[in-house]
């Protein structure tokens, strides 16, 4: 079951062609011509969802200043150049450089080939797109702006060429929308990391500084209170979404860890999960990391133990949810789950030397859209490592491909983007109320773990579906980070 989503702002793209003013006058119908073509790119960036901020065609120094001014005003989050025929590069740097967002340019040619026997002028500059990139290139070199490039044929169904730029192109605005999500979002962090876990510490300023993610600090008060208000409907409305998303677990009646939950433990994990949602809108969250102790059987230590299903619905919703306080891994969350991924909390489980495989999971949360069959629902007596008991979420990810992403912290205090595509195989995985797969990657698990761990991950994963590791570059390259790829 994939729940129904919480919504979020498009991302904005503010778009602008680029020709030269002295055509015009020289070639009739040029100008329009090329209007067509930018109404066809803008058309195509539309149908992907964004929100597009169109500054028409650009065709002279002032016209740039203008168009920079404009995507400023709208706050755009990329900037796209089209670019229809030769410009100068006046005419291109004023509409990027002083807009504060990453710039993609698009070389896409009209026609594959001219007619080079029969082709006049005009034809050849509708179509000499390449003329001006090496000089772009070059002047955001010098500028200190990173050069991004779609390069291809303008049109998607005329061939290869066209299809690779228009993939090429949803891949950058599905990046651009990872972006937004971090540079408007905000992290709730409630309680502290798990003691000890010194790789999940973390700079909450450099967060802010390198992706523009707001960290609300929050206390187990301030669930405890939303927890304690919760009316029934609220609560019912969570429980009526946890049945219609998960079976109850029974299997083995002597198997203490594969019993359903007690209807008192569903009672309540629907209380905490309602002060969850609660949580989530009182404070505006896009996310959020989460760990409380608590002591002695309190009221603490009950809602720190009872977080699990409503975290998992939330994470299912859009709002990713990383336990244990792994803030990073919440943000490694919220990025996959804006790519269209999923990215469910995970970590390495253990390595299988007979098949080749890690067993990979957690005790939750579970990004449900990313679900192979129907999640099930146990009561566990004992969360391992952690205090109290309650309802657990036993899952595992679709088969198929599969990418992780892990966001580290560098020694020099910046982050970093550590990926790896591999694939969800079928097959049996422990049943003991955990979100387990069966992950393989191309390299055999010893000397996979060996690489992934020289380049200083930390100690959780987000577990998406897809191949998506192109994506995360993009993403990394729009927010200015380090990306590396296991393979």
């Amino acid at each position: 079951m994939v729940l129904e989503r919480i919504a979020t702002p498009p991302v904005k793209v503010g778009v602008f062609g680029i020709g030269l003013h002295a055509y015009w006058e020289q070639l009739p119908g040029l100008k329009e011509r090329l209007e067509g073509y930018q109404r066809e790119v803008e058309a195509g960036i539309a149908a992907t969802g964004a929100e597009v901020v169109s500054a028409g065609l650009v065709d002279t120094p002032p016209g740039a200043r203008e168009a920079g001014a404009r995507f400023a005003r709208e706050d755009v989050d990329l900037v796209v150049c089209y670019v229809g025929t030769y410009a100068t590069s006046s005419q291109v740097l004023p509409a990027v450089r002083d807009v504060g967002r990453p710039a993609l340019v698009l070389n896409l040619q009209p026609s594959p080939a001219l007619d080079y026997e029969h082709a006049d002028t005009a034809e050849w500059l509708a179509n000499c797109t390449v003329c001006v990139i090496p000089e772009l290139a070059g002047v955001f070199a010098r500028s200190g702006i990173p050069f991004n490039l779609v390069s291809g044929m303008l049109h998607r169904e005329d061939g290869p060429a066209g299809e690779r730029a228009w993939r090429e192109i949803e891949a950058w605005i599905s990046a651009a929308r990872a972006v937004r999500a971090l540079r408007k979002g905000r992290l709730g962090f409630l309680g502290h990391t798990y003691p000890g876990m010194m790789d999940l510490y973390t700079d909450f300023t450099m967060i802010g500084a390198l992706t523009g993610l707001h960290v609300e600090l929050l206390e187990i008060d301030d669930l405890q209170v939303r927890v304690d208000a919760a009316t029934d409907d609220a609560v019912a409305r969570e429980l009526d979404a946890a049945r219609a998303a998960f079976a109850m677990g029974g299997g083995d009646p002597n198997d203490p860890e594969k019993r359903a939950p007690t209807p008192e433990e569903l009672a309540w994990a629907g209380r905490v999960a309602a002060g969850l949602e609660a949580l989530r809108r009182d404070f505006a969250l896009d996310a959020l990391a989460y760990y409380y102790r608590g002591l002695d059987g309190n009221e603490a230590e009950r809602i720190g133990s009872g977080m699990i299903l409503g975290n998992t619905l939330l994470t299912g919703q859009g709002v990713p949810c990383a336990g244990e306080g792994d803030a990073l891994t919440a943000i490694a969350m919220l990025i996959m789950d804006r790519l269209g991924a999923g990215g469910s909390f995970t970590e390495f489980a253990a390595m299988d030397f007979v098949d080749d495989f890690f067993l990979m999971g957690h005790d939750g949360p579970f990004h449900l859209a990313i679900a192979e069959g129907t999640p099930t629902l146990r009561g566990k007596d004992i969360f391992h490592g952690k205090r109290g008991g309650g309802v657990a979420v036993e899952a595992r990810v679709k088969t198929g491909p599969v990418t992780i992403l892990t966001v580290a912290q560098t020694g020099d205090g910046r982050l970093k983007l550590l990926t790896a595509e591999g694939d969800s195989l079928p097959g049996p995985v422990l049943q003991i109320g955990n979100t387990f797969s069966r992950i393989a990657f191309a390299l055999p698990p010893a000397e996979f773990i060996d690489r992934w761990c020289a380049h200083g991950p930390t100690h959780h994963s987000a577990l998406g579906i897809g191949h998506v590791a192109d994506r995360i570059a993009k993403v990394g390259r729009l927010l200015g980070l380090e990306v590396v790829q296991v393979e």
